[in-house]
């Protein structure tokens, strides 16, 4: 199906990083309506007078091997994403990759380079993860990742980019850890478990007005760091964590895990994990004993997979979600995924606003670092593309305005607690 794409391409050159700083960002309204098909629409743009100068050769900063990414003629600029793109939880890699190809169609081309998204099915697991990493990092062409999606896979895939110096900017790995292993290359535009956490042990205990709480978790990097931040907040503050219990990933039936916690007569239960394990918990509640116990899910949990899978078990249930604040920007974003994939952005997974300005920042980036030589080819200085990353600084994408600090944490906003009402989330009370 052929469709007509208007493109408003606004290409702020950032100075070559040499020594690692870096100025202010952009972010490009999103216009363009992208196809049905996951490829990529190759959009002609020219940037403005001035703003592209072709240096004689290899430029120096790439002279050594494997110094630069060396882009031909006729050959896309690669942005990676892993994802789970089939199985339990591939509504997330769909809607994360949905939302990211806008941005990449947004991009236009920089000196008659047009970029493109490459996503891959890393299953969400650690070993797909690196899987992922080392296929992208054998492709030369692949200059920067936006992702990789799930805690476990990004921190599978962290050293292997670290090695091969390709930057990371994750829409959705809020694992707290992260960002405290040293790494180059790893930075996330969405908040932390540590954030998340806090914010929900104190809702559940200050606003829910719940004193004695059970919580389970999947046993990953993800549900059950998040889930150890709220039983020590929670408990701080004064309330009673009655179970702190794992269920075991793919299973059908936790009932009799449900059972045990319901003998200690919790008043709520917060999960920290994904929808698939979530759903399972929730639609069994009642048949072990949780009947009336108000269920509290993170944002691994929210999305329109929920709704469909619990139905009427999921009313009155709780998640998280990052959507942004209302502007011209956000609306022009969500009436072209409504477009272009028939439902609305945020319905799949929170995350739809993170990941367009994952890869728009980084292309955004991309442009500002990127060499044009004579000889027909754009080289990419690695190095300095990891250093103009993570020195990010006002960047204004559709979450907020995003600034990088020293470790890679680069959210420009906090988490947003909704519920079930009436088979729908809505945002909770405040």
């Amino acid at each position: 199906m052929k469709r007509q794409t208007m493109i408003l391409v606004s290409v702020l050159v950032l100075s070559i990083l040499l020594a690692g700083c870096g100025g202010g960002t952009t972010a490009v309204a999103p216009t363009t309506k992208p196809a049905d098909t996951a490829a990529p629409a190759t959009v002609e743009a020219t940037a403005p007078a001035g703003e592209i100068t072709a240096v004689a050769g290899v430029p120096a900063i790439c002279a050594d091997d494997g110094a630069c990414a060396v882009i031909k003629p006729g050959v896309t600029v690669k942005i990676g994403m892993g994802a789970p793109m089939t199985g339990d939880n591939a509504a997330f890699g769909q809607d994360i990759s949905q939302a990211a190809k806008i941005a990449v169609e947004d991009a236009g081309t920089f000196a008659g380079f047009s970029f493109e998204l490459l996503a891959e099915d890393d299953g969400g697991s650690a070993e797909g993860g690196a899987a992922v990493a080392n296929k992208f990092v054998a492709d030369p062409t692949v200059v920067a990742i936006a992702g990789h999606i799930f805690s476990g896979a990004t921190l599978a895939a962290m050293p292997i980019y670290e090695a091969a110096s390709i930057p990371m900017m994750s829409p959705s790995a809020t694992n707290p850890p992260l960002t405290a292993q040293g790494s180059k290359v790893f930075n996330r535009c969405v908040f932390t478990d540590a954030a998340q956490g806090k914010f929900a042990a104190t809702y559940l205990f200050q606003n829910l007005k719940i004193t004695k709480l059970a919580i389970v978790h999947d046993g990953q990097a993800y549900g059950q760091g998040l889930a150890q931040v709220v039983s020590d907040e929670f408990t701080a503050l004064g309330g009673e964590v009655v179970a702190f219990e794992a269920v075991t990933p793919g299973e059908s039936d936790y009932s009799a895990v449900l059972a045990d916690i319901a003998s200690k007569s919790p008043q709520a239960l917060y999960f920290g994990g994904y929808t698939a394990e979530g759903v399972v918990i929730v639609n069994q509640m009642k048949q072990s004993g949780l009947d009336g116990v108000t269920f509290f899910g993170d944002d691994g949990t929210f999305g329109q997979d929920f709704l469909d899978r619990t139905g009427a078990n999921g009313e009155g249930a709780y998640s998280t979600s990052l959507i942004p604040p209302a502007s011209d920007a956000r609306a022009i974003f969500d009436a072209a995924y409504l477009e272009a994939y028939g439902q609305p952005a945020g319905k799949l997974s929170p995350y739809t606003w993170t990941a367009y300005d994952s890869a728009a920042v980084l292309i955004q980036v991309i442009k500002s670092v990127a060499i044009l030589s004579d000889d027909g080819n754009l080289y990419i200085p690695r190095a300095a593309l990891v250093a103009a990353v993570r020195a990010v600084k006002d960047y204004q994408g559709l979450s907020g305005t995003i600034t990088c600090d020293a470790v890679g944490e680069c959210s420009a906003s906090g988490p947003v607690f909704n519920i079930v009402k009436d088979g729908k989330w809505v945002e909770a009370p405040k």
